[in-house]
């Protein structure tokens, strides 16, 4: 009775160790489903299996999360992020849209390191998709002596959430941080270089 009683109470203690850790994982990713914590749990190794992982999913309400949560919610806290001491610690990318003189939308892809405000890449087009990203971290490992960071911060947009830049920044080492739902604040950098870029270069052009 009493081994069985220490059992039961180590079992508890895991759960809530690993409820803590689906929550953190599921609050800034809003579009991430079971499915995908599954596997997040399991890289950073996890010993649960789908069935426990779908259990606490469900105990804890997150398959009832609305895709876009009210904005009297008060938000989840969020720790400190680390201070940056030099280049390639952090980039930002997020995008900015406009038209062309004939009326056609695009959209462009901008990546910033977060401690040089340097601009790392610009790429345009007019649909631009998960795998466009992926592509684009890539061109950038052709460039001689650049490094890929060890973080990135985006916004929670369809194309920093997909299952094929997921997949490319786990096989890179590569953290992907996700701002807080409806907090552009949480990424400054790229939100003022935007800013700069329609103000220096789309909005006279």
């Amino acid at each position: 009775m009493q081994s069985r009683t220490v059992y039961h109470w180590q079992s508890r203690r895991d759960d809530r160790a690993i409820t803590l850790r689906i929550r953190e994982i599921a609050e800034p990713r809003i579009r991430y489903g079971c499915p995908r914590i599954h596997i997040q749990l399991r890289r950073e190794g996890w010993p649960v299996n789908h069935k426990k992982t779908h259990r606490i999913y469900c105990l804890e309400g997150l398959n009832l999360r609305k895709k876009r949560p009210r904005r009297h919610v008060i938000a989840a806290h969020r720790q400190q992020r680390p201070v940056l001491t030099g280049v390639d610690q952090c980039w930002s990318m997020d995008f900015v849209s406009d038209n062309l003189f004939n009326g056609r939308r695009f959209r462009a892809l901008a990546v910033v390191d977060n401690f040089s405000r340097e601009c790392v890449a610009i790429h345009a087009g007019k649909s631009l998709k998960g795998e466009d990203v992926v592509g684009v971290m890539e061109e950038g490992l052709r460039v001689p002596g650049k490094r890929l960071p060890v973080r990135i911060q985006t916004d929670n947009g369809s194309e920093f959430i997909s299952k094929s830049l997921d997949k490319w920044a786990y096989e890179h080492g590569v953290t992907m941080d996700f701002s807080r739902p409806g907090k552009p604040t949480d990424n400054p950098f790229i939100e003022s270089f935007n800013g700069s870029l329609r103000d220096e270069c789309l909005n006279i052009h």
